[in-house]
């Protein structure tokens, strides 16, 4: 009795006498949220650091036995039966390959990779005459080998000749190069470029197997080489931008990047965003910013662009889009499907119910795919197939809300809001078949942002990831029309001093494998070998 009393007194002590039971129990509900919320983050750091990334969703199967379930056996159990040997002979079987191998060993390659063939000697035959066998056969072991990144200097020799009736000394002309007075022949200049932004390799890195292979360079050259050749290639890539925004579908997101000195904080790095705009021809251009601010958007798109704007649920694109006349915002069901995925441990069941419902979305964008639909014929399949599971996600949804137990705070129910409010922009792919139902064509666009950042870690300066935005917009577009970006880049660099500024639009990659791909300019270096 004692002890209750002195824990009475205590809380009073702690909470006051004034304090009701009302005011107590909404304390609680606060606390309980807070307490929900942490154990949710705490969970989704936990899965970041220890656990995969992956989103696959694979659902609970009841008769599914736990690892080494198969194993235990039960109390009275009956025990087993005997046990039959059985001995058999088995065959070994050569091992199919795949039509394009070239030889036993499984090695494919294609026509461009160079052969190195190597005779090995006979030693049965040493001190034999050449009546005395004869070979009926050749049998061929094929071995991938490699040499380390090699350079090669090209010298150019000009001869100095004497006119004599004119009594003047004349010799050939230098060879011009992409850029003038430069120690860089086209070919080096591609492969800077290709290796720190294909291959992610910073140029130190380039340069410590430049200094390996004996070449002596600054790295500060190396830095002025890739930004010269960057401004050649920076009017590709505005008339490329320029075809992107006359797209009827557009297709937008950000990434951020750190660039530039702070000089608020020192010794701190700016934080950027690229903003790659994705245009219905399969191009793709990254643009920087040094913010995530709606006027980007209108910066960028300036009232050149009318049609349906697909975009994730950030609020600056459905704000720009609200107040700007002619456009139709289409938002992301694979951002949607995350803000579900994230709240399983809440909620298992009911989020496994609607991870199911979208995956059978995709299962209908798969079968457009394999029926190669488009058009009114894909049209009229998503309205069938597709429309009767986003009405019923929607409904459920919005029943799942009136639920007494949720909190507001809570994983779930966050997600049945963004799912709720956005159910209009979640539904023009069903009555436009050009709008895909995901930004996911996008996300893997703008993969090489963040594989560079893992390596360069970030841009020194403003112009510099200007010009990373430039190189990245071509070469990811090369990618994306099964172009080659070596071949593109080195024909380009030499063409585009020549070529009319009217026609720049030639020289984007999507234009270029049409017009020039069949006979591209090659360096010296290839033409020398």
């Amino acid at each position: 009795m004692a002890m209750s009393e002195a824990l009475t007194s205590a809380v009073a002590d702690t909470v006051g006498p004034d304090v009701s039971a009302s005011t107590l129990h909404a304390e609680n509900q606060q606390l309980r949220e807070q307490v929900a919320q942490l154990e949710h983050q705490l969970k989704q750091l936990q899965r970041m650091i220890f656990g995969t990334r992956s989103e696959r969703h694979v659902p609970d199967n009841p008769d599914q036995l736990l690892l080494g379930e198969a194993f235990t056996t039960d109390e009275g159990q009956q025990p087993e039966p005997p046990k039959q040997t059985i001995t058999y002979q088995r065959g070994k079987a050569k091992k199919v390959r795949p039509e394009d191998c070239v030889s036993d060993s499984g090695l494919r390659f294609d026509a461009s990779v160079p052969v190195k063939t190597i005779t090995l000697p006979a030693p049965e035959i040493e001190g034999l005459s050449a009546d005395e066998y004869e070979v009926v056969d050749v049998k061929v072991t094929h071995r991938l080998a490699t040499r380390p990144a090699s350079y090669v200097v090209l010298r150019y020799e000009r001869p100095v000749i004497k006119l004599r009736e004119r009594q003047a000394l004349v010799t050939t002309a230098a060879p011009v190069g992409v850029i003038e007075r430069s120690l860089a022949d086209v070919s080096f200049l591609v492969g800077l470029l290709i290796d720190k932004f294909q291959y992610h390799m910073p140029l130190y890195r380039q340069h410590q197997r430049l200094e390996a292979a004996g070449i002596t360079l600054s790295r500060a050259t190396l830095t002025h080489l890739v930004h010269r050749a960057c401004q050649l290639l920076q009017p590709i890539v505005d008339a490329q931008l320029d075809h992107i925004l006359l797209s009827r579908v557009l297709a937008m997101d950000e990434t951020p990047i750190k660039a530039g000195k702070s000089k608020k904080r020192r010794g701190k790095m700016q934080q950027g965003y690229y903003w790659p705009l994705y245009g219905e021809d399969d191009e793709i251009v990254f643009t920087y910013a040094n913010s995530r601010a709606r006027y980007v958007i209108e910066d960028l798109l300036n009232d050149a662009f009318t049609g349906v704007l697909l975009s994730d649920g950030y609020k600056a694109y459905a704000s720009y889009v609200a107040k700007t006349e002619g456009l139709i915002h289409a938002q992301c069901w694979a951002h949607t499907r995350r803000q579900f995925f994230e709240a399983r441990d809440d909620e298992p069941a009911a989020v496994d119910a609607c991870l199911e419902q979208i995956k059978g979305l995709y299962k209908v964008e798969e079968a457009i795919r394999e029926q190669s639909l488009s058009g009114e014929a894909k049209r009229a399949y998503r309205l069938e197939h597709s429309k009767p599971i986003v009405d019923g996600l929607i409904e459920w949804a919005q029943e799942q809300q009136q639920r007494m137990a949720l909190l507001p705070s809570a994983p779930f129910t966050k997600a049945l809001n963004y799912l709720l409010s956005r159910r209009i922009e979640l539904q023009v792919f069903l009555e436009d078949p050009a709008v895909a139902p995901d930004t996911n064509h996008v996300e893997r666009a703008l993969r090489p942002i963040p594989m560079g950042r893992k390596a360069w870690l970030f841009c020194w300066s403003e112009i510099g990831a200007e010009y990373v935005g430039v190189i990245q917009s071509l070469i990811t577009t090369c990618k994306l029309h099964q172009v080659d970006p070596y071949v593109y880049l080195t024909d380009v660099l030499q063409r585009i001093d020549q070529h009319p500024n009217q026609q720049i639009i030639e020289l984007t990659p999507r234009v270029w494998k049409a017009k020039f791909a069949a006979s591209p300019f090659t360096s010296d270096l290839d033409v020398a070998a």
